[in-house]
């Protein structure tokens, strides 16, 4: 059963000292590819530097919602971003970016105007983008719809039935992770369940990840989260749509490599 982790922080702190090992691990243990998420200018930089260091992983560049203010006080923010993206083949995104209004209500247009510019690069580059939307629904939608030649996914999808639908028509991927199995995510649950009500071939736009080391499932919640965890993820959402935890696991895999146009042969350390 091979697995393929589409968006993941091994450069955050809890992974300090434990870092390489826990790669191996989780490597060997049928996670053949990791997607390592940048979300700073500083983390974009890191991101690759594991992406290089390791066959496979690979790394995105792009500024979080979060980062926002801090990284755009660097007039030339835009152009590190896409300096970085060049400098390496294992680069195959931009992101994250978005919008998050759950903490930064007080930052909305230059969370907005890092976004929109952020996605015009990607349209410049032509390469995915990986979309972080938290309590940011309608606007996040405007902006995907300013750019209909950009495609991506929304990362840790929270929105409704109804949004879910508009996204995969609009040609975006969603993901699941951990989030499934928690005993409140009745939407996530409706969602991956009924994907197929949405459009013929739905399910080819789903990708699984961990966002780890947050967002644990279920038994492991609360503890820090890895990319072999992802079997509790594969095995309630294979479960919703009516297939093996193997099957869904395979259907996730090729998903994420078409998604990043990545080849499916296997790599090593």
């Amino acid at each position: 059963m091979k697995m393929f982790d589409s968006h993941a922080h091994y450069d955050d702190a809890r992974f300090d000292g434990i870092r390489h090992e826990t790669l191996l691990e989780v490597h060997e243990s049928g996670v053949e590819k990791i997607a390592n998420i940048a979300s700073s200018l500083a983390s974009s930089k890191t991101c690759i530097e594991l992406a290089e260091k390791y066959g496979f992983i690979y790394a995105s560049v792009g500024i979080h919602p979060s980062d926002a203010v801090k990284d755009m006080r660097n007039e030339n923010y835009i152009s590190l971003l896409e300096e970085m993206y060049n400098s390496s083949k294992k680069v195959v995104a931009i992101g994250e970016i978005g919008l998050d209004y759950h903490y930064g209500k007080d930052d909305k247009e230059e969370q907005k105007i890092c976004f929109d510019k952020q996605m015009s690069l990607a349209k410049k580059l032509g390469c995915p983008v990986i979309i972080h939307d938290r309590e940011a629904h309608e606007e996040t939608l405007e902006i995907l719809s300013a750019y209909p030649e950009v495609k991506g996914v929304l990362h840790s999808f929270s929105g409704s039935f109804e949004m879910a639908k508009q996204v995969l028509k609009m040609g975006y991927y969603i993901s699941i992770n951990g989030v499934i199995t928690f005993e409140n995510a009745k939407k996530t649950v409706d969602i991956v369940t009924n994907i197929r009500s949405i459009m013929p071939g739905a399910e080819s736009k789903i990708l699984m990840e961990t966002d780890c080391p947050y967002l644990t499932p279920v038994p492991f919640r609360g503890k820090t989260n890895r990319s072999d965890l992802m079997v509790y993820t594969a095995e309630k959402a294979a479960s919703c749509l009516g297939i093996t935890t193997e099957e869904f696991c395979e259907l996730t895999y090729n998903n994420a490599c078409r998604f990043y146009g990545i080849s499916e042969q296997k790599e090593k350390l």
